[in-house]
């Protein structure tokens, strides 16, 4: 008798666990569709009071303001992320790019220390002798 209560229990327990997770599931397709809609209205606000005085387009109606909410969304994405181009984040959100994403771009950038004592030095010379070299095989040509 006792193990039948506890197979009640553990039975009831599980329907009660798929009964609220159904609702909550219900309540947020309910809920998302209603921010949509929000969404979609403020979307219609906003270009009736903005595009028409700011680019002298015409204002629109709900119907297409909800399309063009959806066709935006479809160009732009639905804010899932990821992808192949993701990138690694820390902690605090910003992108993270070890050496393996610009190895051979760190070498070239210690050697740009000397480059204003070069151009000093022998630059305005190095130039001008190159500037007439191009000249002077030009002309042979």
């Amino acid at each position: 008798m006792e193990q039948q209560h506890h197979m009640e229990k553990r039975i009831e327990g599980k329907v009660r666990h798929y009964v609220s997770s159904a609702f909550k599931i219900f309540f947020f397709i309910i809920f998302a569709i209603a921010m949509a809609f929000l969404v979609s209205y403020l979307v219609m606000a906003l270009w009736n009071w903005l595009m028409p005085d700011v680019f002298g387009l015409t204002t629109i109606s709900y119907w297409q303001a909800f399309g063009l909410l959806l066709l935006a969304k479809i160009f732009f994405g639905f804010g899932a992320g990821g992808g192949p181009g993701k990138h690694k984040k820390r902690k605090n959100g910003k992108r993270q790019f070890g050496p393996e994403k610009c190895g051979s771009f760190r070498k070239d950038f210690s050697e740009w220390k000397l480059y204003n004592d070069f151009w000093e030095e022998e630059g305005e010379q190095a130039y001008r002798t190159y500037i007439k070299k191009i000249q002077e095989n030009g002309e042979k040509e």
